[in-house]
């Protein structure tokens, strides 16, 4: 399943959802436009994780919830805790993050 967060709520989210993986994006990422798809492919292969499409410039207490200095951030989240993140263009990277997370 992916949601595109519509507000501030990620925290919210995250304890909801057993384990969840976010993309943190904006608009103007070129980068981020590349992997959303490959975001959303995982989404349909890991149908018992959250998936969760945040926009780190409207959702900024969203974005405290992992270190965002890049586009795109990509971070997991399991039983309500940060687990890991990466900042990656390379969907292998994507694939490797996804996996860590299922295997815990």
């Amino acid at each position: 399943m992916i949601k595109e967060l519509e507000q501030d709520n990620l925290k919210e989210l995250i304890s909801q959802n057993d384990t969840v993986v976010v993309q943190f994006s904006a608009t103007w990422c070129g980068n981020c436009r590349i992997m959303k798809p490959k975001f959303k492919k995982l989404a349909t292969e890991n149908e018992n994780i959250t998936f969760v499409m945040a926009d780190a410039e409207k959702f900024p207490e969203s974005r405290k919830l992992a270190t965002v200095d890049n586009l795109p951030t990509f971070a997991t989240f399991k039983a309500g805790a940060f687990v890991n993140q990466v900042q990656t263009n390379k969907f292998d990277v994507l694939k490797d993050l996804v996996n860590e997370v299922t295997s815990n």
